[in-house]
């Protein structure tokens, strides 16, 4: 890690014209890593820019900076005007390009410095220059906050830039609740909330500004969509196209749904079937020392950590649960036996 630390300090020790980008439908950590590294490159004197392949969810619209972002869905010819003029691109909280999708088109043929900061497991290693790559953070966000501190000092972390991490953190560990059994995540806390951080204002932010539609989905979501297998340790919801127009859906509004299942006593076990335009979008939540990473890389060609993952399917919403149930057998005793 020392390496890679001064790797990236003597890169950014001149002025450079840089791009940071995150994953399609980006969350509380991939908003917040990126607009904290921002602020840190502003703050040296390089010129940056981000770009986000699409919309993010609205209890995000406060955060620092997130004004000045450029959204590729939404501006693809200025997004591909600046990516022209960039000579290195700094890629936070996915590692594998393919999780761009469309934004995936700005990086062909370009000659840039490319620069990997991430902490899922797995990196697509020979995509980047630079690899700096830690999966025992509780996020990206947790990994720009050491980055900062290791190659300027703690004391060039600004509040805006705190609150940023902060949001990353408390979004990618359910507010402290799993991936942040760490002592320096806390260490790491403590030192944003000296920095001016209010959690408490934060935290009605980003968890107490829900819409009245919203709140009927998951109501929805527990009493029509849920079904439980006890004798699997699993329990799944699925939300159709239709169902989502029904609740006015907008970005964010299925987030922590599945989290409802996978607090349901004796289930090891959660998944949340989502429809989009043209697939099935799963978010995939586990207890103890199942791997939701492994099922997910395996049947729906997705990834994650191994509590935590996402993956997709082109099948029809019948066929992709079909598909699911038929491969709960094949794991019966390795979620019977899950320890918690």
């Amino acid at each position: 890690m020392k390496e890679v630390y001064k790797q990236i300090q003597e890169y950014f020790s001149i002025p450079r014209k840089i791009l940071i980008t995150t994953h399609t439908n980006p969350d509380g950590d991939a908003i917040g890593s990126s607009l904290a590294f921002y602020k840190y490159l502003i703050s040296k004197g390089h010129e940056v820019n981000v770009i986000v392949p699409n919309d993010y969810p609205s209890f995000l619209a406060w955060i620092p900076g997130i004004k000045d972002m450029l959204i590729y869905k939404h501006d693809e010819k200025k997004c591909h005007k600046v990516s022209l003029e960039a000579d290195t691109v700094c890629c936070l909280d996915f590692n594998s390009l393919h999780r761009m999708e469309k934004l995936a088109e700005v990086f062909k043929n370009k000659t840039w410095k490319r620069i990997l900061i991430d902490h899922h497991p797995i990196p697509e290693v020979e995509a980047f220059d630079i690899v700096l790559s830690q999966t025992k953070v509780s996020s990206t966000s947790e990994l720009v906050y050491d980055l900062i501190s290791e190659i300027s000092g703690k004391e060039a972390i600004t509040r805006e830039m705190a609150e940023c991490i902060y949001v990353g953190i408390i979004t990618d560990t359910g507010s402290y609740s799993y991936s942040c059994n760490y002592e320096k995540t806390f260490l790491a806390t403590a030192h944003l909330v000296a920095l001016g951080v209010d959690g408490e204002r934060i935290h009605r932010l980003v968890y107490d500004t829900y819409s009245e539609s919203r709140m009927r989905l998951l109501g929805y979501s527990l009493s029509e969509r849920l079904r439980v297998f006890p004798e699997f340790s699993t329990a799944y919801i699925f939300l159709t196209k239709e169902d989502l127009k029904k609740f006015k859906f907008q970005i964010g509004d299925t987030e922590g749904i599945v989290n409802y299942a996978l607090s349901i006593d004796g289930v090891s076990l959660a998944v949340l079937f989502t429809e989009k335009e043209n697939h099935i979008r799963l978010s995939l939540r586990s207890k103890g020392n199942f791997s939701v990473n492994e099922l997910v890389r395996l049947h729906f060609e997705g990834g994650g950590h191994r509590n935590a993952a996402g993956g997709n399917s082109t099948k029809s919403m019948e066929e992709t649960l079909k598909q699911f149930e038929a491969i709960l057998p094949s794991y019966k005793s390795e979620l019977a036996s899950v320890q918690i």
